[in-house]
């Protein structure tokens, strides 16, 4: 599109912002071109860094464009707001989170939505132009696009300083706040650009900079703290009106300028946040309540008719006494329940290969949340709200990403062979079947010369864990592929743990299996001992289970009808995971310990006794722990 030029460069994914003429403004569309370049750029091994800039000399992005958001909003639709402001913030979070480097390089104005591109990467570049700002409430609105997340990890209370100022900050200051991290001359900047297109590597950053010059806030943080130090906006205002000095006098003018009840939200929000739990997207989840609110409760559009469209400075702000209720701060920061920030896409188009038991209901919990999802299922299965497709290829073509749960890895290496092909560049194959190691490291391979991303994310919590979406998801590939997923695993499951490389979801899921078997083996033979021993089984729960030989075969699926949480124990051993699934897994473990050289006696005996029980007794079909009733009925060899 015209307003910004994205593409690809060495190794280096570009994007240049490119409206000079309205200061590089950033609307809608461009913040969604952005997002999804960053989107693709996440699992293309091409792509080491992304390096964001802009044209014209006088700002990298003044802010974002909100002249629509003024026309739509004065017509009281104010949804079009809304949704700028949540995909906007879902893009700065991205940002934020980004597995690769992201260099900026901030000339001139870099203000309000250029605060939110530009100043979120590990590596931003600042020169003897850049001017840094939050001016957010001097249109009735609140430092946002994670504006927040920077200003209460500033120094002292600079954050507070800055946020209610509007204050601005040459190259010294951005550095010192937290704003940039490296100085360099203007000059030298196509010279740095030019070699990180050619290494793809940020660190050679560290050798092109220099010492920022001197930063005023730095020299005035002791004076700034004592100003600032108040617990509510009235605070503040009292002792700037009480003090004399320089930094009191032009703090207190810019003050007088800004929406009051802006100036008092930020105060609030700067205070809630502050601390070791700050994340950005705890960040922007607040700051959404406010923008949410803010057309139709707040100062916005009058700040911006008297800013921007009538152009006469004289805003008429809502409690312009300068004295703000808490209760109007508190109202505008209220949780929004439904309409809360997600950081949800609009939806992903998806494939899925196999719609059993398993992937069935996984499939149509992410179609309930919004995501096209298409598909496949050799034995012609379906899902709810899941269209269907006449092959895993023609469900993957052109899907973000294609999900397989599938039966064994000699299947998964088939379905591999013919998805792959058909899979668009930069999209990811997440396996959420339970196989061999070697066949998930062999389909990550394969993917990855295909120019895709490849996840294996083998799943524990059974039927009932992919009906309820409480799975958890143990996953082996790369940070940028599993970055594309984790909203889905978000959906699916409860938690979802990156376990490393690619096949390290397999170790982890047949190691955890490993010890499950071999745990409920001794569990159940522990209980048929205490029924020889005359122990009932009540008291033999009411001890173990609070004692040493507390696990979660005892205490969550205890395999004794009738004790402790219920169980498929109290469905007569129908299966929640049948006992020939644990045998797979034990098999699965065997076969990658003999690989790996690794002595495992116990779960050698566990995997000959499942063997005997489903093969030659009767544990076809039952669940894992009815391994209880058999020896009950057993006695010593």
């Amino acid at each position: 599109m015209a307003d910004i030029h994205i593409r690809k460069e060495g190794r280096a994914g570009r994007i240049t912002l490119t409206r000079p003429q309205a200061l590089n403004a950033l609307s809608y569309d461009m913040c969604i071109a952005l997002e999804r370049a960053i989107d693709q750029w996440r699992s293309d091994s091409d792509v080491d860094l992304v390096l964001i800039d802009a044209e014209g000399p006088k700002a990298f992005c003044a802010g974002g464009d909100i002249a629509e958001m003024y026309r739509t909003g004065t017509e009281g639709n104010y949804e079009f707001g809304r949704k700028f402001w949540r995909d906007e913030y879902r893009m700065n979070a991205k940002l934020a989170e980004y597995p690769k480097p992201v260099v900026s390089f901030l000339q001139g104005f870099t203000m309000g939505g250029g605060v939110g591109v530009g100043c979120h990467g590990g590596y931003r570049i600042v020169g003897d132009t850049s001017q840094i700002a939050m001016p957010e409430c001097g249109i009735g609105l609140i430092p946002d696009v994670g504006g927040t997340y920077l200003l209460s990890r500033a120094p002292g209370r600079l954050g507070e300083y800055i946020g209610l100022t509007a204050s601005r900050m040459g190259p010294g200051d951005a550095i010192y706040a937290g704003f940039a991290d490296f100085y360099a001359p203007e000059a030298l900047w196509d010279d740095i650009k030019a070699t990180l297109i050619e290494t793809g590597d940020a660190n050679t950053i560290r050798n092109q900079t220099q010492l920022p010059p001197d930063s005023p806030l730095a020299a005035a943080q002791t004076d700034i703290d004592a100003l600032f130090a108040g617990e509510s906006l009235g605070d503040i205002r009292n002792m700037l009106n009480t003090s004399d000095g320089e930094v009191a006098t032009k703090a207190l003018k810019a003050l007088n300028r800004n929406s009051p009840l802006s100036m008092a939200l930020t105060t609030e929000m700067l205070h809630r946040l502050r601390g070791p739990s700050l994340t950005i997207r705890k960040a922007l989840e607040l700051e959404y309540r406010v923008s949410h609110r803010v057309m139709e409760h707040g100062d916005f559009l009058e700040g911006i008719r008297a800013a921007i469209i009538d152009k006469d400075k004289t805003p008429k702000w809502q409690f312009a006494d300068g004295d703000v209720p808490a209760i109007a701060v508190s109202k505008m920061l209220m949780p929004l329940g439904k309409e809360a920030l997600d950081f949800r896409e609009d939806g992903m188009k998806i494939g899925f290969i196999g719609l059993g038991n398993m992937g069935a209901p996984m499939a149509a919990n992410l179609a309930k949340e919004g995501h096209e999802v298409v598909g496949f299922d050799v034995a012609g299965a379906t899902a709810e709200g899941v269209s269907n497709a006449a092959s895993a290829a023609a469900a993957a073509e052109g899907s973000d990403v294609v999900i397989t749960m599938l039966p064994n890895g000699a299947i998964l290496r088939s379905v591999a062979n013919d998805v792959i092909p058909a899979m668009k560049p930069g999209a990811v194959l997440l396996d959420c079947s339970t196989v061999d190691v070697q066949s998930a490291r062999d389909v990550a391979a394969q993917a990855a010369e295909a120019g895709l991303g490849a996840l294996d994310a083998p799943v524990s919590g059974g039927i009932g864990g992919a009906a309820g979406g409480t799975l958890t998801f143990m996953v082996g590939g790369s940070d940028a592929a599993f970055a594309t997923a984790k909203p889905l695993f978000d959906i699916m499951g409860q938690k979802a743990v990156h376990c490393g490389e690619s096949g390290n979801g397999q170790a982890a899921k047949i190691c955890n299996n490993m010890i499950l078997g071999v745990t409920m083996i001794g569990t159940c033979e522990a209980f048929a001992l205490a029924d020889k021993l005359g122990l009932s089984r009540e008291a033999m729960f009411d001890v173990v289970s609070t004692s040493s030989g507390y696990s979660w075969s005892m205490n969550a699926y205890c395999p004794s009808p009738g004790v402790g949480p219920t169980s498929p124990a109290d469905n007569d051993y129908n299966p929640g995971f049948a006992a020939e699934l644990m045998l797979k897994d034990l098999r699965l473990s065997q076969q990658a310990a003999e690989a790996a050289d690794a002595d495992t006696p116990m779960g050698q005996a566990a995997t000959a006794l499942y063997t005997e029980f489903v093969e030659n007794e009767d544990g076809q079909g039952r669940d894992f722990s009815a391994m209880l009733p058999r020896f009950e009925k057993r006695g010593r060899n």
